[in-house]
């Protein structure tokens, strides 16, 4: 499965639970949430696009730091 790193602008627990919920929500993704340096990574099928605008709905400035 591809993974996949993001920066999300994430300042606290609430930020990351917010990331979690959108995340589960859209399912068939695998992630690992770094708070202290403001990263997701992701394991998923689906597309960069998705997944960036899936993470643009916590309302966080979010951007794509490539595969890892």
């Amino acid at each position: 499965m591809p993974k996949h790193e993001f920066s999300v602008d994430m300042t606290c627990e609430g930020c990351s639970n917010a990331v979690s919920r959108v995340l589960n929500k859209l399912g068939g993704v695998e992630f690992d949430i770094d708070l202290p340096n403001k990263k997701v990574c992701i394991n998923s099928e689906h597309s960069v696009d998705l997944l960036l605008e899936t993470l643009g709905k916590t309302g966080k400035a979010v951007s794509y730091l490539g595969p890892k």
